[in-house]
């Protein structure tokens, strides 16, 4: 009997120039403005070194006074100047490989079609990319709790997810309050919306459910999110809120984005494949400082880590804030 193996199935060309069924760059988290992707992200992502230092314009002061004119010509203005700030964020070197036993595949009936190969690999990075992304938000409210007195959160010790709780949420970023596009949460929260007739159905033109919002917002549902036991039967969540540019993105190309890996001697001679997939990113959000990795990357802890992060910019200038609801576990049936 024939065994078909992954090399036999996968050309890795071919594999990593086709376009992914589930990129990140496609997905609605994207399109709703919260990342921005840029040629310099990406020429940094695909530079020499992990370290990617990330600089910006900031704004005229609002509360410098005009000057009042005269007719003296010996009364001289001083000009004011604009300063540029730094940001410093770290490029993500990420892999993953998956193995196949030539006797498990002799095993099964039929070999697996490199399309559904494929649509998996997609569909991991992608839950990937969106955990770190959300990893680096916790960090930001970790460090936020920690050195800015939380002035990016609004928190709730007694009542679950309302709508006034989001209002007040959204308001720590006083008038930039209407740049907020996007808003992630747990299941739990989800349900609680649901539960309150608080969530629209987005859909496409043939009526296929594609997504959800709440209050016009894309509604991110990941139970990555924290559900923290605060005691007597009582769950606090926490929901992230993103607006316009909350995070700059960019994506480097690996020396070997894609390939299979023949061992023989494995399986005690009955010989293993792997296809090793790997990444190369910049995710990191605006406003901060990093602190370089361990190790070569930032793990998902490290990430999470207030050590990890520090605002190099005013709180109303970061488009993202935070809310903590309560729930006593259960959502209402009444």
């Amino acid at each position: 009997m024939a065994t078909v193996r992954l090399s036999d199935i996968i050309d890795t060309t071919v594999f990593q120039d086709l376009p992914p069924v589930n990129d990140p760059m496609l997905t609605r988290l994207l399109q709703s403005g919260v990342i921005t992707r840029s040629a310099l992200l990406n020429s940094i992502a695909n530079a020499p070194g992990r370290m990617a230092e990330l600089p910006f314009w900031n704004d005229l002061d609002p509360n410098d006074e005009p000057n009042m004119s005269n007719d003296d010509p010996a009364s001289t203005a001083a000009a004011k100047k604009v300063v540029q700030g730094k940001q410093i964020g770290y490029v993500s070197y990420l892999n993953q490989g998956w193995s196949e036993t030539d006797l498990a595949a002799e095993m099964v009936m039929g070999g697996r079609a490199m399309n559904q190969i494929r649509s998996r690999v997609d569909t991991y990075w992608n839950r990937q990319w969106q955990k770190r992304l959300i990893s680096a938000a916790l960090g930001v409210l970790a460090d936020n709790e920690a050195n800015g007195a939380g002035d990016m959160l609004y928190a709730t010790t007694t009542d679950p997810f309302t709508k006034a709780g989001f209002i007040k949420s959204a308001g720590t970023m006083g008038d930039l309050r209407d740049q907020i596009t996007a808003m992630a949460v747990h299941s739990s929260v989800r349900d609680q919306m649901d539960f309150n007739d608080q969530i629209d159905y987005i859909r496409d033109s043939e009526g296929n459910l594609i997504g959800e919002s709440y209050s016009g917002k894309l509604l991110i549902v990941d139970d990555g999110l924290p559900a923290i036991d605060a005691g007597t039967g009582n769950i606090d969540y926490i929901s992230v809120l993103f607006g316009a540019g909350a995070f700059g993105y960019g994506e480097g190309t690996p020396t070997t984005p894609t390939e299979v890996e023949r061992e023989a001697s494995q399986g005690n001679g009955a010989g293993v494949e792997t296809l090793w997939s790997r990444k190369t990113w910049l995710l990191h959000p605006f406003g901060y400082q990093a602190s370089a990795p361990t190790g070569q990357s930032h793990t998902r802890a490290e990430l999470e880590s207030a050590a990890n992060w520090a605002r190099v910019v005013p709180r109303k200038t970061i488009p993202m804030a935070f809310l903590r609801t309560r729930n006593d576990g259960e959502i209402p049936t009444t």
